[in-house]
């Protein structure tokens, strides 16, 4: 979760950066990060939750609770969230990045939002489904 609250505020950097004799290689420096930060954080921490998380789901016999399956959308936006900043990444490679910093910075408060909603679904276990 650490890494898709950090590669958005990288993203803003990035983005931020003043053209100028330092840039090219401030540049290149954010575009090793953030591949970095995705191939080896994100995207085995991804798959390590889904595996392990369906794992619980069907030991713990929780799959058909309402809740669980809430939380399984929210899980699932954030997956969708995870390639959309994987293309980002790839964008910022090839720099054909098209937007500012301020949009990143608005980007950067999803994941946020979607994991705080995360934690409580696993936490309360409404029972209102």
């Amino acid at each position: 979760m650490a890494a898709m609250l950090y590669l958005p505020r990288l993203f803003v950097y990035h983005a931020s950066l003043v053209p100028g004799p330092h840039a090219a290689a401030q540049s290149e420096t954010f575009k090793v990060m953030e591949r970095r930060l995705l191939k080896a954080i994100m995207t085995p921490a991804m798959i390590a939750t889904w595996v392990f998380g369906l794992i619980l789901a069907w030991m713990s016999g929780y799959y058909a609770a309402g809740w669980l399956q809430a939380k399984f959308v929210l899980v699932l936006a954030m997956s969708g969230i995870h390639g959309w900043l994987a293309r980002m990444v790839r964008d910022f490679a090839a720099d054909r990045n098209t937007r500012g910093h301020k949009f990143y910075r608005v980007i950067n408060e999803v994941p946020t939002l979607l994991m705080i909603l995360i934690v409580i679904l696993a936490a309360v276990k409404p029972s209102f489904w």
